[in-house]
């Protein structure tokens, strides 16, 4: 069997099936695709892309951004997509890292690109417009797959660099297959499931997690052109499946209409941050539908996932995938795989290749073992929850605070609440915990009783020493919580006192 990943995506599907259908255009067959992909590729080839060849495009979501990425992956070249959101300067900075070939971008980009890249820029607009477009609409379909190997790379993926430079991750065709194959057992997916797609496509997690596990299963897929929440609801009736970050589901929970487009639902999938004990529990009160999470890296594909069916875990993020080993480093140096907290380290056929132009980076243990940067507590049947960064771990007084902790604890307190629990520079206990909470009450008015509440639940030290009213809680457009900006914020609360 073929280890070109798009050979598990369309190989062996009837060519009539339904395949994709974006919202407005024209349903798509598994057929017409590999026809379309087919082009695209020969496209490519004439401009000379070869196997590991880099392609990086900053395209908005369209059918095109899917036909380009496959028709790559066909040709064994290495996608870097860009986030839509990026300026001109981090993209020449990522660009001048990657060495791409080839740039895509659409038409009304492409001579600001020109200017700015030295590389050469190729427009790609919706309906196969642009000069790409054009040759791939020409173009002889070409059928052959590359042969590639388990450990070829098949994408570049640039690290959110919140600590640093961003790092190229080799995310293999392994990596991919591995993922997507396990994935479509664990969540029982299959040709009779449509998924209802509403995350960007610069993203892995919607590219690359909820494309490729729904294609390999014989599913199909249905894409919105961003998450709205009316849109949504208008198409969720008919879905079975539903992928999203905490911060989608939060939003349909305000929507009255939720509980009535929920019936053909079968699954409710989160991703790419911890979701809200609070919005799990108001998700489940109006759908019906418990949510369940499952967990990767931008380094390890998917590590964990909660298995369909499973409604008792609310909170974790589930168990290793097959083949795939997790344990934890705790501050105490040892290391545990059950009953543990600790930083979490992971090793099997989902983590990378390692980063691009920087091998000598210390990304792997000295026994191969990644460590992901998150804490985590692993249960007695091996089952994960995870607690915060490693970066985000609290000591004060020489204890540590896992922040998830707090803020399960109080949200529960606090209806229709979001906190943030952070630590900050203290001149007695080196860091105090801090929580900034989203809530439409005063919370001047209740913060004395719900610290006296929280001590009935939680050790002295985890208590906040403050609670902070904040209108919202920084995060990026993953719904990544962004610690660090109020880190920065709020780094001078107990000391500026001193000085």
């Amino acid at each position: 069997m073929s280890s070109n990943l798009l050979h598990h995506l369309y190989t062996g599907r009837d060519p009539d099936e339904k395949a994709f259908e974006f919202l407005g255009g024209t349903a798509r067959t598994v057929g017409s695709m590999r026809h379309r992909i087919g082009q695209m590729a020969q496209a490519l080839r004439s401009l000379g892309i070869e196997k590991d060849d880099r392609v990086s495009f900053k395209l908005e979501k369209s059918e095109e951004v899917l036909i380009l990425a496959h028709a790559c992956l066909q040709l064994g070249a290495i996608l870097h997509p860009l986030n839509t959101a990026y300026t001109d300067t981090e993209i020449s900075h990522l660009v001048d890292d990657a060495s791409p070939k080839l740039f895509v971008c659409h038409s009304a980009d492409s001579d600001r690109f020109a200017r700015l890249l030295q590389t050469r820029i190729v427009p790609l607009d919706p309906g196969l417009l642009g000069h790409l477009g054009a040759l791939a609409a020409q173009a002889e379909p070409l059928l052959p797959l590359r042969d590639v190997m388990p450990g070829d790379t098949a994408a570049i993926l640039y690290t959110s660099g919140t600590t640093g430079r961003p790092k190229g991750a080799c995310i293999t065709h392994g990596n991919l297959v591995h993922s997507a194959l396990e994935l479509a057992k664990i969540w029982r997916l299959s040709k009779a499931d449509r998924l209802l797609h509403a995350l960007p496509l610069y993203h892995a997690h919607g590219l690359l997690t909820a494309v490729n596990s729904l294609l390999v299963a014989g599913g199909s897929i249905v894409f919105l052109p961003k998450f709205e929440a009316a849109d949504v609801l208008a198409a969720l009736p008919g879905s079975t499946v539903v992928m999203g970050v905490p911060t989608h589901y939060a939003r349909l929970c305000k929507e009255e209409q939720l509980a009535g487009r929920c019936r053909t639902l079968r699954l409710a999938i989160s991703g790419s941050a911890p979701c809200p004990h609070e919005v799990s529990e108001q998700f489940f009160a109006l759908s019906g539908l418990r949510i369940i999470e499952r967990y990767g890296a931008t380094e390890t594909a998917i590590v964990t996932a909660i298995p369909a069916g499973v409604t008792d875990r609310t909170g974790w993020v589930g168990w290793p995938l097959p083949g795939v080993d997790v344990r934890v480093l705790q501050t105490d140096g040892q290391r545990f795989s059950r009953s543990a907290i600790g930083s979490l380290e992971t090793r099997g056929p989902n983590v990378f290749a390692g980063y691009w132009r920087q091998p000598d980076t210390d990304a792997l243990t000295g026994d191969g073992w990644f460590v992901t940067g998150d804490i985590a507590e692993i249960d007695e049947t091996g089952c994960v929850k995870l607690l915060g960064r490693c970066r985000d771990l609290i000591i004060t007084g020489g204890l540590n605070v896992y922040p998830k902790e707090v803020e399960d604890a109080l949200d529960a307190l606090l209806p229709g609440a979001e906190s943030a629990v952070f630590g900050v520079p203290h001149p007695d206990f080196g860091e105090a915990v801090v929580a900034a909470v989203v809530w439409e009450g005063v919370l001047a008015d209740v913060e004395p009783a719900m610290l006296r509440r929280l001590r009935q639940t939680l050790a002295a030290y985890k208590v906040p020493k403050r609670l902070i009213s904040v209108a919202h809680i920084p995060r990026n457009r993953m719904s990544k919580v962004l610690k660090n900006d109020l880190r920065q914020a709020y780094r001078d609360l107990f000391t500026k006192q001193l000085n």
